[in-house]
């Protein structure tokens, strides 16, 4: 115990505060009990050593990681009592997902330590409603998303600029590029964005971040979906083959036929692996209209999670028109609905149309279209119902 204290001790000394993520002024510790869910490589250790740095009281909080040698011979619900009886009122857990009955003993710690408060990190594979004791109806879940635009020109410049919602960026777009554009020049930010900036770790060293990220994915499907599916190694690699088929024609309408023929599964087991990448955070599936979607029903269209994915699979394969969607589809995710469009590209909130394209896309695809907009690529500034697709990376 004394060990894991001097760690998180330390850790909290180095620990810098000055970059923070946006989830990290949404979470209200007056929760006993918390989840933060989100890919690997999204930066959840780092927000939650900076939420005990910010909001906590250091000297009765506890940091540790699960995949730590003390839990060899150590249970977590022995240290959790044995801080509890010392005065310990936060225990932070982090990849609760590499302890094996982690659910079972989060539980009997909520329920016999009504002085502790835990916040613990998890594969975004983890469904906790799914889990040994059904956590869901005490834990509050939180989704870390991988970094905004926003978020990482942040990272590059240190400016620091507020999120605009939707229908503010809707309605006064053109004051707020040209206001961002006395501060920054944003196409060649966006450009980087795009190809090398979506994971917080990318600053650790940028000619390496290529391939730390195929490293990454590989981490993803062997332990991260493995430890919650408990597929065969076999079953494993084919997860791969569709993943590499997915970013070779993202976005693309999968023929399910022909896919489970080159991949090597059945149609049913093809339409449950693709529900297996995206809640691992590596594929997004859309639908026209997401009534009546059944667990067997196949994506209308798919998409990798972000263009950094793209260039790290597809390779000189990458389409430009496939980077733009990915980018406005992965900001969307998670903040609003999002739709295929039966007329454009996509349908937000089954109100607003948005068409993406590069600077020479006209309005003729959304023409008479109610709330219909051109997310266009390659401008600094928009006019009318024409918006910057850059823009869109400031929603969070």
């Amino acid at each position: 115990m004394e060990t894991l204290l001097l760690e998180f001790q330390a850790k909290i000394a180095q620990l810098s505060l000055n970059i923070q993520r946006y989830l990290i002024h949404q979470i209200d510790v007056n929760n006993r009990l918390m989840a933060i869910k989100g890919a690997r490589g999204a930066g959840k250790t780092t927000l939650l050593l900076q939420l005990a740095k910010l909001k906590l009281p250091l000297q009765s909080t506890l940091y540790v990681s699960l995949d730590h040698i003390y839990f060899f011979d150590n249970k977590l619900y022995d240290m959790a009592k044995q801080f509890a009886q010392f005065g310990g009122t936060h225990l932070l857990l982090d990849e609760v997902h590499k302890y094996p009955t982690w659910s079972r003993e989060i539980k009997l710690i909520y329920d016999n330590f009504p002085e502790l408060t835990v916040i613990f990190t998890s594969s975004s594979m983890l469904e906790i409603y799914k889990s040994e004791s059904d956590l869901s109806r005490r834990a509050i879940t939180y989704y870390l998303k991988e970094l905004s635009f926003r978020e990482f020109i942040m990272f590059e410049t240190k400016k620091v600029f507020q999120p605009y919602p939707l229908t503010e960026i809707l309605e006064n777009h053109n004051a707020f590029a040209t206001e961002l554009l006395n501060e920054i020049k944003p196409l060649p930010l966006f450009e980087k964005y795009l190809k090398i900036g979506v994971y917080p770790y990318y600053k650790e060293n940028e000619s390496l971040y290529i391939q730390k990220l195929q490293n990454t994915i590989n981490l993803i499907i062997e332990i991260d979906i493995n430890a919650v599916e408990d597929l065969q190694y076999d079953t494993l690699v084919k997860l791969k083959k569709l993943l590499i088929s997915v970013a070779s024609s993202a976005p693309f309408t999968p023929n399910v036929t022909k896919l489970s023929e080159k991949v090597g599964v059945s149609r049913n087991m093809l339409v449950h692996s693709i529900r297996i990448l995206e809640r691992a955070g590596l594929v997004n599936e859309l639908y026209k209209d997401v009534s009546g979607i059944g667990l067997l029903t196949k994506p209308e269209k798919l998409y990798l999670n972000n263009s950094n994915l793209m260039y790290a699979l597809a390779k000189e394969n990458t389409n430009t028109g496939n980077v733009r969607e990915t980018f406005f589809l992965n900001q969307f995710k998670g903040l609003h609905e999002i739709n295929l469009s039966e007329t454009a590209d996509f349908m937000v909130d089954k109100t607003y149309t948005f068409e993406i394209g590069g600077k020479n896309k006209t309005r003729k695809q959304i023409a008479g279209a109610k709330n219909a907009y051109v997310a266009k690529d390659g401008v600094e500034v928009g006019v009318g119902n024409i918006i910057p697709v850059w823009l869109f990376g400031f929603m969070y």
